[in-house]
């Protein structure tokens, strides 16, 4: 199962979904499905944008775990 792990980072840059998702260019909405897991896909572009904003590595955001 793959994870994405933003509220932590969102945490250490002191910074809302609002705030990122007006950064890079995604509607709120589209960065909560992100969030929860929900999203079926994520552009390169778009977590090009968040890694840039929140100065961070893919890696940071990604994480798969064996559990369903």
């Amino acid at each position: 199962m793959i994870e994405i792990d933003l509220d932590v980072l969102l945490a250490m840059n002191k910074m809302t979904s609002l705030e990122l998702a007006e950064k890079i260019g995604i509607t709120q909405a589209n960065l909560s499905i992100l969030k929860t897991g929900k999203a079926k896909a994520i552009r390169f572009s778009t977590l090009e944008a968040i890694c840039k904003v929140l100065n961070c590595q893919p890696g940071d955001i990604i994480k798969y775990t064996d559990k369903e």
